[in-house]
Parts: C-alpha cells; sequence; structure tokens
C-alpha cells in the first residue's frame, strides 16, 4: 500500500508542476498589470480543476447560500493539509490568499504567491503589521481575501483546529465584510498535515452562509471568533461521524 501510495504521490507532483507551469505563463498577465488582479481567482480555478482532474480526486463545493458575485467576503476556512490551497482556489468567488511566507521558497510558486498574494510571516511583529495594512488595502482595492483563522498548519492532532487568530475577525470589523466560514473535512486523509504521501479520497468544502459583522464591535473579537470556529467544527464532527 505504501509503495502505491508512494506512486499516487509522484504522480500528484508530477501534474502538478505541469499545470502551473502553464497557469504561472497565464500568472504573468496579473502580475504585469494589477488592476486585472480578478484573473488572479480565474487562473486559480482553471489550475485547481486540471489538476484535481488528472490526479483523479474528486470534488465537490456545497454553498449553502449563494454569494454575491458583486460582493467582497473573507473567506476563512480550517487548515490541516497544504491541499487546501488547491481546494479554496476551487472557490466560485476570485480571491486573493493571505498566508505564510513558507510558500515563497517553492521555485516559481513562490515568486507568483509574493507578487499576487500577501504573505507574512508570524514569528516578526513587524511582517505581522505589515500583513494587516496589506489585508486592509486590500480589501479598499476591492479584493476578497482567504484567510486560514488559525494562522498555518499548525495543529499536531489532525483534525482538530487550533485556536483562531485575531487578524481576519478584526480585518472584518474595521472594513465592515462579512465572514464566509469554510469547512474542509477530509483533506487531512488525503494528505495529512505531518504526512508526506497522498491518499486517494473524496475532496469537499462547505462554505457556510456569511457572517455580517455588524453585530460585533472590535472589543467582541472573542465572540465573532467562537461564531465561526463553531460553525466550521459543527460541520467537521458531522463529516467525521458519517466518515465513520
Amino acid at each position: 500500500m505504501k509503495i502505491l501510495r508512494g506512486l499516487y504521490t509522484a504522480y500528484v507532483i508530477i501534474g502538478f508542476i505541469i499545470f502551473f507551469f502553464f497557469a504561472f505563463i497565464l500568472f504573468l498577465i496579473p502580475i504585469f498589470f494589477p488592476k486585472q488582479f480578478r484573473l488572479t481567482g480565474i487562473i486559480n480555478r482553471w489550475w485547481a480543476r486540471c489538476l484535481l482532474t488528472c490526479v483523479a480526486l474528486p470534488f465537490k463545493l456545497d454553498y449553502r447560500e449563494k454569494l454575491d458575485p458583486k460582493k467582497q467576503y473573507i473567506f476563512c476556512p480550517n487548515h490541516f493539509s497544504y491541499v487546501d490551497i488547491a481546494t479554496m482556489a476551487l472557490n466560485h468567488h476570485n480571491t486573493i490568499f493571505v498566508g505564510k511566507n513558507d510558500m515563497e521558497r517553492v521555485p516559481l510558486f513562490g515568486f507568483m504567491y509574493r507578487k499576487l498574494h500577501i504573505t507574512v510571516d508570524r514569528s516578526k511583529l513587524k511582517s505581522r503589521y505589515s500583513t494587516l495594512l496589506r489585508s486592509l488595502k486590500a480589501i479598499d482595492e476591492g479584493k476578497s481575501l482567504v484567510i486560514f483563522p488559525e494562522g498555518g498548519i499548525i495543529t499536531m492532532h489532525d483534525p482538530i483546529m487550533s485556536r483562531f487568530k485575531d487578524g481576519p475577525f478584526r480585518i472584518s470589523i474595521e472594513k465592515q465584510i462579512p465572514i464566509v466560514p469554510v469547512t474542509i473535512p477530509y483533506n487531512w486523509i488525503i494528505l495529512p498535515s505531518l504526512g508526506n504521501l497522498f491518499r486517494w479520497h473524496k475532496m469537499k468544502a462547505v462554505f457556510h452562509e456569511p457572517i455580517d459583522p455588524s453585530a460585533y464591535t472590535l472589543q467582541d473579537v472573542d465572540q465573532y471568533k467562537q461564531k465561526v470556529f463553531d460553525t466550521i467544527n459543527e460541520e467537521l464532527n458531522r463529516h467525521l461521524k458519517n466518515e465513520n
């Protein structure tokens, strides 16, 4: 079984390299013409769909409410696997990511990620503050964001979420942009946070109803975080029970 998983992992990596090479050429358009930033989401969807279809990973996006394509949102998914990035790239809404700067080390991908998305070194206070400012500016520019509220893949016990950071909730309240909680229930099975071999499994993302930030103030950040945490976690637990 481990040999088969190794072969499948190699196949996934090769598929990633091939499809990202073609996507990278297209990403040069919004990189050199920033006003075309909406192309980032379109190219992301094309890349993710081609990759997942090629490696035979079936996927389903479950939207509990139709999102307004003219509105901005902050998408907050749980984060147990690097596959979550491809999952969120499937999002029907055009977005950019706010994520750890670890991805900058990947050849070509790191260049694209740094130019089109917002990266943060969470070990440095200055970087965290700069990321907050850049995220606020991105909202002012009309962009929607994907922010992993756990601050990265930091759980030591898949699939148990870690505490949420304040960042996305403060941005949501300050700019009055709704948060869409997203439950990704199975990616920790496909590629565990502490593993390096892929396992075939269906992929799914549940996009919950947007949460209006007008009911919260900056003093209510903990309540806001708990609301989003509970929404994601309850759905996660339902899927785990069905899986068992």
